[in-house]
């Protein structure tokens, strides 16, 4: 499995687990966590989540899952931009640890940019990093003026990632914040990065596998797989599927199977919005 350095110098798989969705549905709880666990046995350790995702049924779930394999798993959660207040996200936090089963979060992330100073939500963070309630914390669907304006804050430089929409389709972080984050080494966390499976009804995405022997879902994760700092999420609750995104990892495209995809997926002429689901 390729890995993707932190700021903080820690590596994380670069492929990853999202739970989305998952959670919700009593009949497929076992069939998830399976799912889950199956991922660590794979080599994806890293799992994403989010306090948002079921109301906090996601969590949960993800507490059961990884029960006596912790050290395993790298834990990432998220906070509502509306309890990213100084108090407000420390006892989400503390909810989210009580959901996940576990005493520390290893990377703690503001969800999205809300009326809360980010100032605040850095000092809170700071304050749960050194009660060692999370390990490192991070940033979600800032855009590069929120970037910008991170950076001058206290703590807002010390974030490990910003996890952002970005896929083939969703291509407009290139123009700017892309080259940004990485002038300083920051990853990007990509969710959606099949397009909620959309990508895979794609027609030149579908005849591109095609030609080239490969699951469109593969040639997808591949592409973000082969973008120097990039984390790809996928999420799925079914072992095969699972298995199918694992074997992206050790698909290699080339130089000319890249520029294929780019005359498929134009990259941005100019600057786009920031684009969120």
């Amino acid at each position: 499995m390729k890995n993707v350095p932190l700021p903080s110098g820690e590596v994380v798989s670069a492929l990853g687990m999202g739970t989305w969705c998952i959670g919700e549905t009593p009949a497929r709880r076992a069939q998830e966590i399976a799912t889950l666990r199956l991922g660590l046995d794979l080599g994806c350790t890293l799992i994403d989540t989010a306090e948002m995702y079921g109301e906090g049924l996601a969590e949960t779930l993800v507490g059961e899952a990884i029960q006596g394999r912790r050290d395993e798993a790298f834990l990432v959660t998220k906070v509502y931009p509306h309890n990213a207040t100084r108090a407000g996200t420390v006892a989400a936090c503390e909810r989210s640890l009580r959901r996940l089963q576990t005493d520390r979060i290893d990377l703690y992330l503001l969800h999205w940019r809300g009326s809360v100073p980010l100032a605040e939500t850095m000092a809170a963070f700071a304050a749960l990093q050194k009660a060692g309630k999370i390990r490192h914390y991070g940033v979600s669907n800032l855009d590069l003026s929120d970037m910008q304006e991170l950076w001058t804050v206290p703590g807002g430089r010390d974030v490990q990632t910003n996890q952002l929409l970005y896929n083939l389709t969703r291509r407009g972080i290139e123009w700017d914040l892309l080259p940004w984050m990485r002038e300083r080494r920051l990853p990007v966390m990509a969710y959606s990065p099949i397009e909620q499976a959309r990508l895979l009804q794609h027609r030149g995405l579908s005849g591109f596998a095609q030609r080239h022997g490969m699951l469109a879902s593969r040639a997808a994760l591949a592409w973000l797989l082969a973008r120097d700092g990039v984390i790809a999420i996928p999420k799925t609750s079914h072992p095969d599927r699972l298995r199918e995104n694992f074997a992206a990892a050790e698909i290699t495209l080339s130089t000319a199977q890249l520029a294929e995809l780019d005359a498929l997926f134009h990259p941005p002429a100019g600057p786009v919005a920031l684009e969120m689901i």
